[in-house]
């Protein structure tokens, strides 16, 4: 039986997707398992690390029973997974606790402190990212503050794929992603011992795994991960990036013109969060803001993917579709299926007029990360009046979605030329619409169904040597799947946001003090609370 299939596995934040890819790219079968997030008080986001791989493993063998003679067919594994977030391991391999994930907002006010002393700036220089709450180096301060005897027992500070990679290896090893872009020089890709020292964090140094490239190395699945996956011993396993760059490369954001040029494409990867950005090849210009955004290493040499994420994107549909479903229960009547809803709304949304009121679509628990960080920032709805129904609220629901994505590009610099979508909420005609009306740029869809699992999987045929070179790749791999059909701007609509989206930046900048006087109040009102119980 030929050996012609390489899996890609994506862990993300609530589900877990193995893909069995052919050598020409082509999708053969995927198989998923729901990830499990434990919420607690403060904010906190973890999950269990054990469990973590437990259903990684289950997800490979249910892979294997779609496809007929898998363990014999597949040359290489490799895994990637949700970026940030603190998985430590003991020296023994066992968890220190659940992992903190990347959502976790426990770090905020630690994270805050240090943005306010000149380090901030210092560190974003060095690093190419400015401090937020998901990034292990405010978790780690959070644990050295609350939980210093969990923090005494880590032998080493893992993120999601480095675990699984750990699992499926036994090496402990990390790749030029995170663990970079947190402690290190995002120019030598490589530990900085000047930005440890910044962050306070130089006692932690001996937690950082060794980086990897995992386009030139791989280590091999060991028997007794072997037995828990159905797969080969001995099998090449590849550490990837995180899944975020990878999305980018899977969805088309490293586009090259005719003559070899870097186009100056955008790419929107849009799930539970949104994450915008490009990928650029002159690292000298970059010049990072300590405000908000990352500069992370992208599967080739030289070139890095400049991003800038808002913590909700998705998050804010589900609210809308709970508040829907919740609305018709109480009218006596009963909640429509998911995907129908969705269908009902995208039609909604086309058919109803624009601006009827501005969402700043600040959702998630844990704040905001871009364009600005504030672990107190809230959603709001601005600018209504009675007149405002059902139609105008989803409206305005997928403009904020839309605006936060401008205002994301627009931190980054100069708007794109073309915007091209992933994720989920790709799949949305409104959506697709609004992000091109609302940036002005056209917009076009990857259709490659799992662009993380398919970069993970680009980085291992590259380790095996099954491929000379990403750009050997690039048109089976990704520009085969990039939609035909373009969305064009609305030339009346955009006249019309350009307007809106001034007003959107200024609200949103106005009501950080109340966003914060309201944390207060919160968090007062929970420890009066707790005192109370106990």
């Amino acid at each position: 039986m030929a050996r012609d299939l390489i899996i890609g596995v994506d862990a993300g934040t609530s589900v877990i997707k193995a893909v069995a890819f052919d050598l020409q790219g082509r999708q053969v079968a995927v198989a998923s398992t729901p990830n499990r997030v434990l919420l607690g008080p403060d904010g906190a986001a973890e999950q269990d690390l054990d469990g973590t791989w437990t259903d990684t493993a289950a997800t490979l063998r249910a892979l294997a029973a779609r496809v007929p003679g898998l363990a014999a067919r597949v040359v290489a594994l490799a895994a990637t997974g949700q970026g940030d977030g603190a998985w430590l391991v003991e020296a023994d391999g066992r968890p220190v606790g659940p992992a903190m994930l990347w959502l976790d907002a426990r770090a905020g006010r630690h994270v805050q402190a240090l943005r306010e002393t000149p380090a901030s700036r210092l560190v974003a220089a060095r690093t190419g990212n400015a401090l937020n709450p998901s990034m292990q180096s405010g978790q780690l301060l959070w644990l050295q503050a609350h939980q210093p005897e969990r923090l005494a027992r880590a032998a080493s500070a893992m993120h999601c794929k480095d675990w699984l990679f750990f699992q499926a290896t036994g090496v402990r090893a990390t790749s030029p992603c995170e663990g970079v872009y947190t402690f290190g020089n995002f120019r030598s890709l490589a530990y900085d011992d000047e930005t440890l020292a910044l962050l306070g964090l130089e006692a932690i140094k001996h937690l950082l795994p060794p980086i990897v490239d995992g386009t030139r190395s791989h280590a091999t699945l060991t028997r007794t991960a072997a037995t828990e996956t159905g797969l080969p011993e001995g099998l090449p396993v590849v550490l990837p990036l995180m899944d975020v760059p990878l999305c980018v490369l899977g969805a088309g954001g490293m586009a090259f013109d005719a003559q070899g040029g870097l186009r100056h494409v955008g790419c929107s990867v849009l799930g539970s969060t949104g994450m915008h950005g490009w990928v650029t090849d002159n690292t000298a210009a970059i010049e990072p803001s300590a405000e908000a955004g990352y500069t992370i290493a992208m599967p080739a040499p030289g070139l890095r993917v400049r991003l800038v994420s808002h913590m909700a994107a998705t998050l804010n549909i589900d609210w809308l579709l709970r508040l829907l479903g919740s609305a018709a229960e109480l009218a006596g009547g009963a909640a429509l299926p998911h995907a129908q809803m969705l269908e009902r709304l995208d039609a909604l949304v086309l058919s109803t007029a624009p601006a009827q009121a501005v969402y700043h679509p600040y959702i998630a628990q844990s704040g905001e990360r871009g364009p600005f960080v504030d672990a107190s920032a809230r959603a709001q709805l601005s600018g209504f009046s009675a007149t405002l129904g059902v139609a105008g609220l989803s409206r305005a629901v997928f403009e904020g979605i839309a605006m936060a994505t401008r205002d994301c590009y627009t931190a980054l610099g100069t708007l794109p030329e073309e915007i091209r979508l992933s994720g989920g909420a790709a799949r949305s005609l409104a959506l697709r619409q609004m992000i091109a009306s609302v940036t002005g740029r056209p917009v076009r869809v990857s259709n490659r169904e799992e662009c993380g699992a398919a970069g993970a999987a680009i980085t291992a045929a590259l380790s095996i040597d099954s491929h000379a070179s990403i750009h050997q790749m690039l048109p089976q791999w990704v520009d085969a799947y990039l939609d035909e059909a373009v969305t064009l701007p609305d030339p009346g609509q955009t006249a019309l946001y350009d307007q809106i989206y001034g007003q959107y930046r200024e609200t949103a900048q106005r009501a950080r003090a109340p966003w914060q006087a309201l944390a207060d109040i919160r968090r007062a009102h929970f420890d009066a609370a707790t005192q109370e119980i106990r």
